[in-house]
């Protein structure tokens, strides 16, 4: 009975959560103008340092109109959670680093879904932040972390993650091709739609509440990370 009444619980709560706005507003978008944050930086590269000769050094190139900006030829890790997040790690590896993702990785382990996002892959996961978790009504992931819940936190974990690697690019182009938006078909049997709104990459769920990336392209070993501003509920 106890656990009836539990299941029921986390039914009542995952219902009256939608996890923000309903996405509205899709348009296409060319990949060049993609915002989202990726691995390299996305600022023109820029010459720093004391003259030469008494001349100050020359302007920085400017990119020319449509193209993508100048990246470093070496660039660092991605920063996450004020942690490098190294492409020669797998996802689980570099996860447990972030301080921006306990909840996630305490939830994952929950679920028993260490082992399968260890596993060779690739997967693509809709990585919410401790604050994505935070916004969700009072209660619910303290009652999704419970063994009863294991099936219901399951599903909503595999529903972040497309398998696949779907890095910025691609993602861009299956937003052009698709007249705006693109469908993707996440591990859980649902489905995610990705679109722009403005400046913002934004990732709709089932039941109409949808998330911003805020960091995209962290690549892993068997895999990438984009990072995302709200939970993704399943239907």
């Amino acid at each position: 009975m106890k656990q009836l009444v539990l299941a029921a619980g986390v039914t009542a709560l995952l219902t009256a959560c939608a996890g923000g706005m309903s996405g509205s507003g899709m348009s296409s978008v060319d990949a060049r103008s993609n915002p989202m944050t990726t691995n390299g930086g996305t600022g023109a590269m820029t010459m720093n340092g004391p003259s030469v000769n008494g001349m100050a050094p020359p302007p920085p190139p400017v990119p020319m109109a449509g193209s993508m900006p100048m990246q470093s030829s070496t660039p660092g890790p991605v920063m996450v959670g004020g942690a490098p997040m190294y492409p020669s790690k797998d996802i689980i590896d570099n996860a447990v680093n972030s301080r921006d993702h306990t909840t996630l990785v305490a939830a994952v382990k929950a679920a028993g879904l260490v082992g399968t996002l260890k596993g060779p892959g690739p997967f693509t996961v809709f990585a919410p932040t401790n604050d994505a978790f935070a916004l969700l009504p009072a209660g619910t992931v303290e009652t999704l972390l419970q063994p009863a819940n294991k099936p219901t936190l399951v599903k909503v974990l595999t529903y972040h993650v497309v398998p696949g690697r779907v890095d910025a690019a691609t993602l861009g182009k299956m937003i052009r091709a698709g007249g705006g938006r693109a469908v993707l078909n996440t591990a859980s049997g649902g489905t995610l739609v990705a679109s722009m709104r403005g400046p913002d990459v934004i990732i709709t769920d089932a039941k109409g509440g949808w998330a911003r990336v805020t960091t995209a392209d962290v690549f892993q070993s068997n895999g990438v990370i984009h990072v995302v501003d709200h939970v993704l509920l399943p239907g």
